[in-house]
């Protein structure tokens, strides 16, 4: 008993010291380079800096897509599934929550009886006894947090449930990235079209000038085919685009949520404009990219779950108390004759194990290490990110430069060899090669501005878009509404 009471009262003092076993978390320092080798040329990003913010999409100035971008949130199925993952999570905080607090519960129970008559003590003759029995009592059981076990669960699961959020906002700049990757490939499919609908009319008036040409007799019949031959390829070339436009239009419906047959997408003529993304500087990225924030947090979880696994290696103590009445027969129930009590403790501690907590402890030492390695493997890949993304920027602008350039040579140099051509001065394969290069050249100058784009969209998710990690720290006091 002297044991007992000692355990009991140093167990009771180091419940009110708050002690918590295992490791307090700290994060791990990343190397970070004070600036980015790409940034010469770009905006560092600064508080009152025109950085993307949530709406980073009104930057393209594109109306389908400030249309649409903000149903993702609403209604894409992957962040829909993210977001009922990340309440389960904010729920399972709660759960490890209440173990912190006594149970208190309340029982009642009635009871009637027939004796028998032989049963009774009384005579033969005498009838049953018929005696009525009740008790109203509650109860209260409470586990002290005496090592912190509780506390870490609740560290775990809230670090968890903030790793839910980050990946909910994860999930929502991913899918918001590829709505505008598939616009911007939409609208451009669109301009192609456009330039090969210019370049099949311009075909078709090279083959109304050849064929009088031929019906005059005054140029090789060869000539007529190599024309027709090249307007045919540019109209099946034509028709090809609306196979790649049909399926970004499904892809861009399914991405807001929609049947494919529920979005009709008209025709542009306007490519989506190129906006001014600041680049900021790498240390920025440990707050604005939602999946260092998913690592970051999956560290802080398993950190906890270390102190966990060590609390296992303290004793446990458990404590109940009831209180109510109890009476036979039901009246008088409440009287205080008929009050009952009880009040005990128990105390365990597993002895041996040969070895089963140890190994708890080190499995999870190990698991934190490798969230560790993941956390910093996911910092470098961020990095790399955007450091392909500047570059990519910085080369295609230079190169749309020189397309522009080649664009207005091979334009001018075709409508001369056409002329030339008419004059008599040219054959038709010095016209038509020239025809196919202004071709080619717009084609290339449209492919390059097509990248651009998309590496804006690119960097604007490799630099997080308009989210931050301080949003986590309110990420259980409020939800968004779906």
């Amino acid at each position: 008993m002297k044991i007992l009471h000692t355990t009991l009262a140093a167990s009771l003092a180091l419940l009110l010291g708050g002690c918590m076993v295992g490791p307090d978390y700290h994060r791990p320092q990343v190397a970070t380079p004070p600036q980015y080798k790409e940034l010469p040329g770009w905006t560092a990003a600064a508080p009152a800096a025109e950085a993307p913010k949530g709406d980073w999409w009104t930057g393209f100035n594109d109306p389908l897509l400030n249309q649409l971008e903000p149903m993702v949130s609403v209604s894409n199925q992957t962040v829909r599934q993210d977001y009922a993952n990340y309440q389960a999570a904010l729920a399972e905080v709660q759960v490890a929550r209440s173990s912190l607090f006594p149970t208190i519960g309340i029982t009642g129970s009635a009871t009637k009886e027939r004796s028998a008559a032989g049963n009774s003590g009384l005579s033969l003759g005498s009838k049953p006894s018929i005696s009525t029995a009740s008790s109203l009592e509650g109860n209260v059981s409470w586990a002290p947090d005496l090592w912190g076990k509780v506390r870490r669960t609740i560290e775990e699961n809230k670090a968890t449930a903030q790793a839910g959020a980050a990946t909910l906002a994860n999930a929502t700049l991913s899918e918001q990235t590829a709505l505008a990757t598939a616009v911007i490939e939409l609208r451009v499919s669109d301009a192609n079209i456009d330039l090969l609908q210019k370049t099949v009319a311009a075909y078709k008036e090279y083959l109304r000038v050849i064929s009088n040409q031929d019906t005059a007799g005054t140029i090789a019949p060869s000539d007529v085919i190599s024309a027709r031959t090249q307007l045919e390829n540019a109209q099946s070339s034509l028709l090809a685009l609306g196979v790649a436009r049909a399926q970004y239009a499904h892809a861009i419906a399914v991405l807001v949520g929609k049947n494919p047959e529920e979005l009709d997408i008209p025709h542009s003529t306007t490519l989506p404009a190129l906006p001014t993304v600041p680049a900021g500087v790498p240390s920025s990225l440990l707050q604005r990219r939602p999946d260092i924030a998913v690592a970051e947090r999956q560290m802080a979880a398993q950190n906890a779950a270390v102190g966990v696994a060590i609390a296992a290696y303290y004793p446990s103590l458990s404590l109940s108390a009831a209180d109510g009445f109890s009476q036979s027969p039901l009246t008088g129930l409440l009287h205080i004759a008929n009050h009952v009590w009880s009040l005990g403790a128990d105390v365990s501690e597993t002895v041996l194990d040969f070895g089963a907590r140890h190994g708890e402890v080190a499995a999870a030492r190990a698991t934190y290490e490798a969230t560790v390695a993941n956390y910093r493997g996911t910092v470098l890949t961020a990095f790399q990110n955007v450091e392909d993304d500047l570059s990519g920027l910085r080369i295609l602008a230079r190169q749309a430069e020189v397309l522009d350039a080649a664009v207005h040579d091979a334009t001018r140099g075709a409508e001369i060899a056409f002329n030339e051509y008419q004059a008599g001065t040219v054959d038709y394969t010095t016209a038509a090669t020239a025809r196919a290069t202004e071709l080619s050249t717009q084609e290339s100058a449209l492919n390059v501005q097509q990248q651009r784009l998309l590496d804006a969209v690119s960097l604007i998710g490799d630099i997080g878009g308009g989210w931050s990690a301080s949003e986590l720290d309110d990420s259980g006091k409020s939800t968004a509404q779906r």
